[in-house]
């Protein structure tokens, strides 16, 4: 397991953007963004690896995940945004590898979580 940093989270209003920065205090092999909203459940946002980049139906387009190798942090652009992507945002990370890095099962490290906030 790694120790993971966040940071970025604030209060935006509706279209306006956001990144989120993540960074694993070691290796890691995938590395992914998960959300939680008041009353919901936790879900996928986006996953990166050397092998895959994939986003969540509602992310595609308007989100995007990179990495910057040299910092060691992993980043989530965020544009568009709209009151329902309310939510606190996890980074999370895995030192193996999986079949499908848009569940929760695949990660063994979990960041404290940010909150994102659009306002309407």
């Amino acid at each position: 397991q790694v120790q993971l940093v966040e940071s970025g989270g604030g209060l935006v209003q509706a279209g306006g953007s956001l990144r989120l920065s993540c960074a694993p205090s070691g290796r890691t092999d995938a590395m992914g963004w998960f959300r939680q909203a008041p009353g919901k459940g936790r879900e996928f946002v986006a996953a990166l690896s050397s092998l895959v980049n994939m986003y969540a139906d509602y992310a595609e387009g308007r989100f995007a995940i990179s990495r910057d190798n040299a910092k060691n942090t992993i980043y989530l652009e965020m544009n568009s945004l709209k009151p329902e992507d309310t939510a606190i945002y996890y980074c999370a990370a895995t030192q193996s590898l999986c079949s499908d890095y848009s569940t929760q099962v695949c990660y063994d490290s979990w960041g404290q979580g940010t909150q994102v906030t659009v306002s309407s």
